[in-house]
């Protein structure tokens, strides 16, 4: 008898193009290949070799496969290949992956605590948690991951694959997968449109060719090419139309019968021809009525099956078991799996298809259930892929109820993983099993909601209306009320306002007049958050009654999550008018979500409570405390939000460099991950640091590119213009436009105010009426009381206002204190700081008072220094008013500590300081500067003049202790 061939025919085309992207990926370039060809092509083989080649080069290999067990189960073929970095002895160090370790935990619980179910977890983000993991897993020779039968792969592991191969480019690792073409699946259609868009290369497998078959048959047999009997070319060719695997089996017939006959009739099937079926029933049929047994049972649990389970079915002791299994009868239909120990696969799935069609119907139901049965008593409360798999038997079997429960199981299960459309299938089935139990259906159409919001499915959950119409006759009111308030919710999460609001509505009237406060706070909380969304200025007084209301219910009952909701938003909605109220309500929100064990929460509240410290003294420690606590659950998107706060701080701040890093930081990633508000926050973020650069055409790019992203962008206007525009065109010196950019800002906070601050109206804009003399003392005593002024920037802004008006009073004294006092407030603020006293300068010297050559000097140095050409120009044009000498800007001037710069030493001058360290004379620094001595005693009377000290000797000292 012949052995399993060693040589891959055929195919040295498709070898090639592998080993040409194995060598790439190793040297950083990464890519994917897609093998697609029907059933037994050789699809396994090239990727088998592919992983032999690639182990040899030293790359790492993570292999999966799709899930044939009944309906797909979310991430398996994922999971099973991120376990390979889990059984290698040189695991990776998977504290690197940062808080995309809690993420990967969902999967490889040796990873860690996954994140919790009410967390939630974004696919795409799941999809960034892998491509990471194989960027390290690669470290300096690469990774191949190899994911076979993606024919049968959930929607969720496809969306991680065609995110994988879009983001490969720059990465050392190969993407290779392995699709069936016979039927249109939804791999298909990605590797195919990831071909067109060059994504990816697409390899189509052919048929052997009669003379490959020949070369084939001669390997096979044993035999020199040429010697291959014909009759025997003959038979093979027609029963196997040129499919490799097809080809082995009839090879395997001839070589264990001595046919060298064709078939009379030269029918054949190329999905699953007779003779093949044939084939296996005789193997089947010359085994013992136990090992059919064994066989049979594994063929029902499908292309892998764990031998625990088939001893519980077939009650053989585990030695027979085994024997049966290593029969030279039965060992080249099934094999031991190389990933997973006492687990065993059929060498193909052809194979399995064969043995089912062997089965009557009655006794394919019978197995059905045995192996349902078995595998609750081995693995009780069916974790994994389990629940799933008994689902589809229960199913196969004609138990429908169980079926529907257990289909409800796995799709809760499959959404907390965050596999949003595994979980919509699931359920739907669920749902349609479940028609006679109506409570069990609407648990599962509960569930469903959930699902169809996070997979996009907007208009098919609110849809689900007609769905409630038939349930509802059947369920109590309140179960449709919390119905009804989930989809209000899943409206909320889309923007459909309207729609949200229609389904509260819907709810409060099944709930009637007399309903349980803990059935209305929900529908308060969701009403309140769509109140923020509806136009006019009244609607934040109504969120907040709204959200009041939702927080005492949630307390007494208790409803945590309600609680928590409700008290985060009137934080936001008490923060202009009652800063420290609306931080008792965050810490209130975070003492909760500790107690009742809800991280995600606590998370959300120490971002809230740490823009609330950045507002107030310009600290971000607990907003740092809150990005790490995300990073150590993996809480990516509440993590991101830590971070738009504290780049916004950065900029505020002056530190424009770590501001600019942190935003592309994280915008690479948000677009990537399709985080759309985090996105346009941050573009809005990019936007006001070019502004504050005066970098006019930065700012209108990163608004153009805004502009480019769905939804309604009337909450960030107010920053738009007030944050980004406004400070633009004062860097331009035009203040006229800087005016009219501000009442623009202000103008749109009044009609539709929000939540969000620093739009100026407390602040510059008391500034800029200051200058232009527009401004009396009785509005800037209404507009600074109020709370809302009292926030650090916008307070450092007032009290320059308050200078500008004392000394046009007539009162130099208490002006140059309001200066010393904004000062003092804005000491985190540099750029902020000298825009002030450069503004306010012109007025101490139009009004006689201050030392406005003092504030100009220091306002010229930093904005020369900031490149801010225009400010920096209309402070030297001031200076010059005043008579005061302004320094020529030399090379090097820079260079000039700004202790020293701030007195007016030149550049000249400072060169002399440098010399007189060494206590040389006139003469010897004369000499060594190539001047005259007279010059240099000129440069020392005045480095003294400026200093302020008594002579030579005291400046030496001076000029030591800078060094």
């Amino acid at each position: 008898m012949g052995t399993r061939l060693s040589i891959i025919v055929g195919r040295d085309h498709e070898l090639a193009l592998i080993g040409a992207a194995l060598e790439s990926a190793r040297a950083g370039r990464g890519g994917a290949i897609f093998l697609v060809g029907e059933g037994g092509i050789g699809k396994s083989r090239l990727a088998g070799a592919a992983g032999e080649r690639g182990s040899a080069a030293g790359m790492r290999l993570l292999r999966g496969r799709g899930s044939t067990v009944g309906p797909t189960v979310p991430f398996r073929s994922l999971t099973e290949a991120l376990l390979s970095l889990v059984r290698v002895g040189d695991a990776i160090d998977v504290a690197a992956l940062g808080p995309y370790r809690p993420i990967l935990a969902r999967l490889i619980p040796d990873w860690g605590a996954p994140p919790r179910e009410q967390d939630g977890t974004s696919l795409v983000i799941l999809a960034e948690a892998v491509l990471r993991v194989t960027a390290l897993a690669a470290g300096g020779h690469g990774c191949l991951v190899t994911m076979e039968d993606l024919h049968d792969a959930d929607p969720e592991t496809l969306a991680v694959v065609d995110y994988l191969i879009d983001n490969l480019a720059g990465q050392p690792t190969l993407f290779l997968g392995a699709i069936r073409s016979d039927g249109e699946s939804a791999a298909l259609g990605l590797a195919r449109a990831a071909g067109r868009r060059g994504s990816a290369t697409v390899l189509e497998l052919d048929r052997l060719s009669r003379a490959d078959l020949r070369r084939m048959a001669g390997s096979y047999l044993d035999l020199p090419e040429q010697q291959v009997p014909e009759p025997a070319v003959d038979l093979v060719w027609a029963g196997s139309n040129g499919n490799p695997f097809l080809v082995e089996e009839l090879l395997d017939d001839i070589a264990d019968s001595g046919s060298w006959l064709p078939n009379p009739a030269g029918d054949h099937d190329p999905e699953l021809p007779p003779t093949f079926v044939r084939g296996v029933g005789r193997r089947v049929e010359s085994l013992g009525r136990q090992a059919r047994q064994v066989l049979s049972i594994a063929a029902v649990l499908g292309s892998r099956f764990p031998l625990a389970v088939v001893r519980a079915v077939s009650g053989l002791p585990y030695r027979d078991l085994l024997n049966h299994l290593h029969s030279e009868v039965a060992a080249p239909l099934v094999a031991p799996d190389d990933h997973t120990p006492d687990w065993y696969v059929f060498r193909h799935s052809l194979i399995m298809d064969a043995l089912l069609e062997l089965l009557d119907p009655a006794e394919r139901a019978g197995l059905a259930q045995q192996v349902a049965d078995a595998i609750e008593l081995s693995y009780p409360d069916l974790p994994g892929e389990w629940c799933q798999v008994c689902a589809a038997l229960r199913l196969d079997a004609g138990q429908l109820a169980a079926a529907g429960r257990l289909f409800a199981e796995a799709g809760r299960r499959a959404l907390a993983l965050g596999a949003a459309q595994s979980a919509v299938a699931l359920l739907g089935q669920a749902e349609e099993l479940l028609v006679p139990d109506p409570l069990a259906r609407a648990d599962a159409l509960e569930t469903q909601l959930y699902a169809l919001a996070e997979a996009g499915l907007i208009d098919r959950a609110l849809a689900t209306v007609d769905v409630l119409d038939q349930v509802g006759a059947r369920i109590d009111r309140r179960r449709r009320a919390r119905l009804h308030a989930r989809l209000a919710w899943v409206a909320n999460l889309d923007g459909r306002t309207v729609d949200g609001l229609d389904q509260v509505h819907a709810a409060r009237a099944l709930l009637g007049p007399g309903a349980a406060p803990e059935d209305i706070a929900p529908l308060d909380v969701v009403s309140a958050y769509l109140s923020l969304d509806l136009p006019g200025p009244g609607q934040l007084a109504e969120a907040e009654s709204l959200a009041r209301s939702a927080a005492k219910v949630a307390e007494d009952v208790p409803l945590p999550v309600v609680a928590c909701q409700a008290w985060q938003l009137l934080g936001a909605l008490l923060r202009p008018r009652d800063p420290d109220q609306a931080t008792a309500c965050l810490e209130r929100s975070r003492s909760i979500a500790v107690h009742h064990d809800l991280p995600i929460w606590e998370i959300h509240a120490l971002v809230r409570l740490g823009l609330d410290d950045a507002l107030r003294d310009a600290g971000t420690d607990r907003l740092e405390q809150a990005r790490d606590k995300a990073s150590r659950i993996g809480a990516v998107t509440a993590q991101y939000q830590a971070e738009v706060n504290i780049a916004l701080q950065a900029i505020l701040r002056g530190e424009f460099a770590a501001a600019e890093t942190l935003i592309d930081q994280v915008l690479a990633a948000t677009t990537r991950l399709r985080l759309l508000e985090i996105t346009q926050f941050m573009l809005v973020l990019r936007a006001v640091l070019a502004g504050h650069r005066g970098r006019r055409t930065d700012m209108d790019r990163a608004l153009a590119e805004l502009r480019q992203w769905p939804g309604d962008h009337s909450q960030v206007t107010p920053r738009v213009h007030g944050l980004a525009r406004t400070f633009c065109a004062l860097m331009e010196e035009d203040r006229d436009l800087a005016r009219r950019e501000l009442s623009t800002a202000l103008l749109a906070q009044g009609r539709n105010p929000t939540t969000i601050r620093l739009a100026g109206r407390e602040g510059l804009n008391l500034l800029l009426l200051a200058l232009a003399g527009e401004l009396d003392w009785a509005e800037y005593r209404s507009v600074s009381a109020e709370p809302a002024a009292q926030l650090r920037w916008d307070r450092q802004f007032a009290l320059f206002a308050r200078a500008v008006l004392t000394g046009r009073d007539g009162d130099p004294a208490a002006a140059a204190a309001a200066v010393d006092e904004a000062l003092l407030v804005g000491s985190p603020y540099s750029m902020s700081r000298h825009l002030g006293l450069r503004l306010v300068a012109e007025a101490a010297l139009a009004d006689g008072w201050g030392t406005p050559v003092e504030w100009l000097r220091a306002a010229e140095e930093y904005f020369h220094g900031l490149g801010v050409t225009a400010v920096a120009g209309a402070c030297r044009a001031l200076l010059r008013r005043t008579g005061y000498r302004v320094a020529q800007r030399r090379t090097g001037f820079a260079d000039i500590p700004w202790r020293f710069r701030s007195v007016g030493i030149t550049l000249r001058e400072y060169e002399v300081l440098r010399l007189l360290v060494g206590r040389l004379g006139n003469r010897e620094i004369a000499g060594a500067m190539h001047l005259s001595q007279r010059t240099v005693e000129k440069h020392v009377s005045s480095l003294i003049a400026k200093t302020g000290l008594p002579n030579r000797v005291e400046l030496a000292k001076f000029a030591a202790t800078t060094e």
